[in-house]
């Protein structure tokens, strides 16, 4: 009776307290990421979520040049999967700044309907969770990892293998992978050759890491630009921004620009524009 008594004296205000302080302790009901409301998404883990992203750093298409080769490659697969057919993933390696993940967001932008998932390559590990939401979905994804590598002692790389074509279920029908790397077979060669030298049967131990990049049914190369197709780049920069600049004083200067890059490149390209285009006080429209 006493205890009851103690209770009883207990106001509202102090009640309401206490509920409040147990509703915080408690925990928050998970929220399931959907693929509603955007074309493109980021995936973050921990806790698992999809970023909508509204406004895509798209390039068009006609603006990337020297790639021809691999560009048509790579539409062509893209086409194939947003009709509904079979199609292969994607490993676009090679040279730096020669517009690999360029490609990728341009392709999307061309192809409004199918979702593009931005997966970091730290987050890996909680692809099969992410394939969960993407199966359920039944939206068709581009499923896109930006300079995908491992470096030594990284084990993330065996998570990357069962997704791509082993487990029971699979890669679901409404996703393809499109990764970029420097790297034709995602890892170092030291790291390879180390695997090499240590173990019991060199040639195994090769193909353990060799087998990644195996489960892309597709490699393109991406190799260092001409000085003609450098020019070609400086030129649709120009026409597409309509900067007032004769093309022969641009041309000098951009092949100046690359020397002091060491290199020709699309991303070399664009950074000469930007730096034009400051200079005549022209706004670069996204």
């Amino acid at each position: 009776m006493l205890k009851w008594e103690k209770m009883s004296d207990l106001n509202e205000d102090t009640l309401n307290r206490i509920a409040q302080a147990l509703e915080k302790l408690a925990p928050k009901e998970a929220v399931i990421p959907t693929l509603d409301g955007a074309d493109a998404f980021v995936w973050h883990a921990e806790p698992d979520q999809l970023l909508a992203i509204n406004n895509v750093n798209h390039v068009k298409l006609d603006l990337l040049k020297g790639i021809d080769h691999v560009r048509d490659i790579l539409v062509k697969n893209t086409e194939q999967f947003a009709a509904g057919y079979p199609a292969n993933n994607a490993l676009l390696w090679g040279a730096r700044g020669m517009g690999k993940s360029s490609l990728v967001k341009a392709i999307h932008g061309g192809l409004k309907k199918i979702a593009l998932i931005e997966i970091h390559r730290e987050d890996i590990p909680s692809l099969p969770r992410l394939l969960d939401v993407i199966r359920a979905s039944k939206r068709q994804c581009i499923l896109f990892c930006d300079d995908l590598s491992f470096d030594h002692d990284d084990g993330t790389y065996k998570s990357l293998k069962a997704v791509l074509e082993g487990g029971i279920e699979g890669r679901p029908e409404n996703v393809i992978f499109y990764a970029t790397s420097n790297r034709r077979h995602l890892m170092p060669r030291d790291m390879m050759e180390n695997e090499r030298s240590t173990a019991i049967n060199p040639s195994e131990a090769t193909e353990e890491k060799v087998s990644l990049s195996d489960r892309f049914g597709l490699w393109l190369g991406f190799h260092s630009c001409n000085q003609d197709d450098y020019l070609a780049m400086i030129d649709g920069y120009l026409d597409h921004y309509n900067i007032p600049a004769k093309r022969a004083t641009a041309h000098a200067e951009a092949l100046t620009w690359s020397r002091t890059r060491g290199a020709r490149s699309g991303r070399v390209a664009y950074q000469y524009i930007q730096d034009l285009a400051g200079r005549m006080s022209v706004r670069l429209e996204k």
